[in-house]
């Protein structure tokens, strides 16, 4: 099984005007110690306006910026926003190239709709069309990846001429398709669609061993792939916090996870936002804190190097391929976090990555024959007709102008 780690940005009120900065260079920090550490992935948001929960809007940047400070771990949009009102599908396929180009073909991109209401009114996108907007926004940015030219697309939420979208990413034909998902059917869809599954419920082994056979029995059943290849991998998210002490790993990741959970809900669920004024740190601990929501955290990652062997050891009995560690919510402190990874990596870590290629082997040989089939499903790409090719003239000005 591997392992990745997990970024929200999270900065719980009251700030002041230097700890944005301080917070992001303390994950890069984080990221370049997890590259040594050889953790495999590191995840980050695209959200807008979910203040104290994640100021992380423009993902590309900072992941291009972990790039030049890491050299062998994965960096992965989780997720990126697909609805063209978020970002244009053209520059979502320049910005994911780019990514790829300077982290030297390490990209995961991941994909999804967002179901904030902060976030989608904001840019007035329809609740009821965003899922629409995800599935051809998608589809079309891998089109983009690999056509030269792209051939245009006149579709329900998007418009576009035939163009020569570049650059092209290192690795072909594009990066990994992940998509987000909180719900068994949403696990399902990402089967359908042959990308991996991004998990962001919360679940235990049990759970997770369901979601993991639905996921594999319905790729290996349905699949269709929306991309140009297929990325049939799960992984699962789960609070992290580490120590020998398993009192001083709960006093040091347990509130800040328990606060991560009590973000989502207030912006996914509970709602009563109103923006620059809320003070979301205060109505939690109002609300009791850490200790009002501790039957939260039971089924996390916050133990002993003990404790998280037997909580891992039932993900990758299950058959996770990745647990992503939530190490960054609300207050928790920078040396924690590096002190919980690098104890992490010693005395957890190796166990289960000592089989990980084996693991592999064995994965690939039992998919071959369904990939196989998937592929053969996949509509044809489409193709533009050179002769249709539009000549475009700057200025909307008649070629006659600049011969005359």
């Amino acid at each position: 099984m591997q392992f990745g780690i997990f970024y929200e940005h999270q900065l719980p009120r009251p700030w002041d005007e230097t700890d944005e900065q301080r917070l992001y260079e303390e994950a890069l920090e984080q990221i370049e110690l997890a590259d040594e550490l050889g953790i495999d992935y590191a995840w980050e948001v695209e959200h807008h306006f979910l203040e104290e929960y994640s100021h992380s809007s423009a993902p590309e940047v900072f992941l291009a910026a972990a790039a030049q400070r890491t050299e062998e771990i994965r960096l992965g949009h989780g997720i990126k926003l697909m609805p063209p009102e978020y970002n244009h599908p053209a520059r979502v396929a320049e910005q994911v190239a780019t990514l790829d180009l300077v982290s030297d073909g390490r990209v995961e991109f991941g994909t999804g709709e967002s179901g904030s209401q902060v976030e989608l009114g904001g840019f007035g996108i329809p609740v009821e069309e965003k899922y629409d907007m995800w599935h051809e926004a998608t589809r079309e940015v891998t089109e983009m990846m690999v056509g030269e030219p792209y051939p245009g697309y006149d579709g329900e939420h998007f418009v576009m001429e035939p163009r020569n979208v570049i650059p092209k990413p290192v690795q072909k034909p594009h990066p990994p398709l992940w998509m987000a998902c909180s719900t068994r059917e949403m696990i399902e869809e990402a089967a359908r669609q042959g990308i991996g599954a991004l998990c962001f419920a919360f679940t235990d082994e049990n759970e997770a061993e369901e979601w993991v056979d639905t996921y594999y029995e319905t790729f290996k059943r349905e699949c269709e792939p929306i991309g140009h290849a297929v990325n049939p991998n799960i992984a699962m998210v789960t609070g992290f916090s580490c120590h020998e002490d398993h009192d001083v790993a709960v006093e040091r990741g347990a509130e800040g996870f328990a606060f991560f959970q009590y973000g989502l809900a207030h912006y996914y669920a509970m709602g009563g936002h109103e923006p620059g004024k809320t003070d979301l740190w205060a109505q939690f601990q109002q609300a009791g804190g850490a200790e009002a929501f501790s039957d939260q955290v039971v089924d996390s990652a916050i133990g002993t190097p003990e404790e998280l062997r037997e909580h891992f050891r039932g993900f990758a009995d299950a058959g996770v391929d990745q647990v992503i560690l939530v190490q960054q919510g609300g207050n928790n402190r920078h040396e924690h976090i590096c002190e919980s990874l690098e104890l992490f990596a010693e005395e957890v870590m190796p166990e289960f990555h000592a089989d990980e290629e084996e693991r592999l082997a064995r994965k690939c040989e039992d998919l071959e024959p369904y990939i196989e089939e998937a592929m053969a499903r996949r509509d044809d790409p489409r193709t533009v007709d050179e002769s249709e090719l539009p000549r475009v003239i700057p200025y909307d000005r008649d070629i006659s102008d600049f011969t005359d």
